[in-house]
């Protein structure tokens, strides 16, 4: 065996059980739980009945939409933001003091997400220094409850994403000759048009792949809705803990994790089809 190659399994060989043991195996051993459930005598037998459950009880299947529907949402608010975040990073920065910026949007990730959405509790609730200057301001009468809405828990949602949504911009944007936005605007296109039929042609790969990031993780997240989004929040993934943690009930955790897993591929299946894009392309 030549020494390249030699090299390239030895480098692999401990990627390759990691993706054995920690993931492919353990979803194989959920994928067969899912399938299994007591029937009228209490023996463990095959069945397809927990994802029945899904489809037959509005609460599983709302709570579903209402998750998808809100990381579209949160999606296309960290898109907005992030895009003139990322070309002034890119195109209007000084080469300096890019990867300062660039520091400055990893420096909360430093910290894990309960630290961070901790913080944001500490600013917005009813006791928090957001509503204590806001009353020494005279803008507020009293203190107001800031926490524990949809509006809050979508801005937590933003914030734990904006990094994946930036990163990918950054690095297409690069790649974008400047000499392309001076001839438009020489030629007298206004901003708009330039963004329009430019620089977001242009990002289309970034855009893609940042959105996939970010609509995953806002899908799979579960500490930032449980916290900010209060009791009524209604995420997906409450209903996953709440089967395997509170109900001890892993065949229905199992399939409700299973049915994340499908149904989220198949609304990034649909997105990639809208837009044109093949997962290939916005991969590499």
């Amino acid at each position: 065996m030549p020494r390249s190659r030699l090299a390239f399994w030895i480098f692999l060989a401990p990627v390759m059980m990691w993706l054995m043991l920690l993931i492919v195996l353990p979803h194989l051993d959920l994928l067969t739980m899912s399938f299994r459930g007591e029937n009228d005598y209490g023996d463990m037998v095959w069945t397809a009945q927990n994802y029945l459950n899904f489809f037959t009880e509005p609460i599983y299947w709302l709570t579903f939409v209402r998750t998808a529907l809100y990381a579209v949402i949160t999606t296309g608010i960290t898109f907005v933001l992030a895009m003139p975040v990322a070309f002034y990073i890119s195109k209007l920065a000084r080469h300096r003091i890019q990867g300062a910026l660039m520091i400055f949007i990893l420096l909360p990730f430093w910290v894990s997400e309960l630290v961070r959405i901790y913080g944001w509790m500490i600013l917005l609730r009813e006791s928090g220094v957001l509503n204590f200057f806001l009353v020494k301001l005279g803008i507020l009468h009293k203190p107001v409850e800031m926490l524990y809405n949809d509006a809050t828990m979508i801005m937590g949602l933003v914030y734990t994403s904006m990094l994946f949504m930036v990163v990918p911009l950054v690095s297409v944007m690069d790649s974008l000759d400047d000499s392309l936005i001076e001839a438009a605007h020489d030629l007298g296109a206004g901003k708009l048009a330039i963004w329009r039929t430019i620089i977001i042609p242009h990002c289309k790969p970034g855009i893609t792949s940042g959105a996939i990031v970010v609509f995953m993780l806002t899908l799979g997240n579960y500490l930032t809705p449980n916290l900010m989004g209060g009791k009524n929040s209604l995420w997906f993934t409450e209903q996953i803990y709440n089967q395997f943690i509170a109900s001890f009930n892993w065949n229905q955790g199992s399939a409700f994790g299973f049915l994340l897993l499908v149904l989220s591929s198949l609304i990034i299946w649909a997105g990639l089809k809208i837009s044109g894009q093949k997962l290939g392309e916005v991969a590499s």
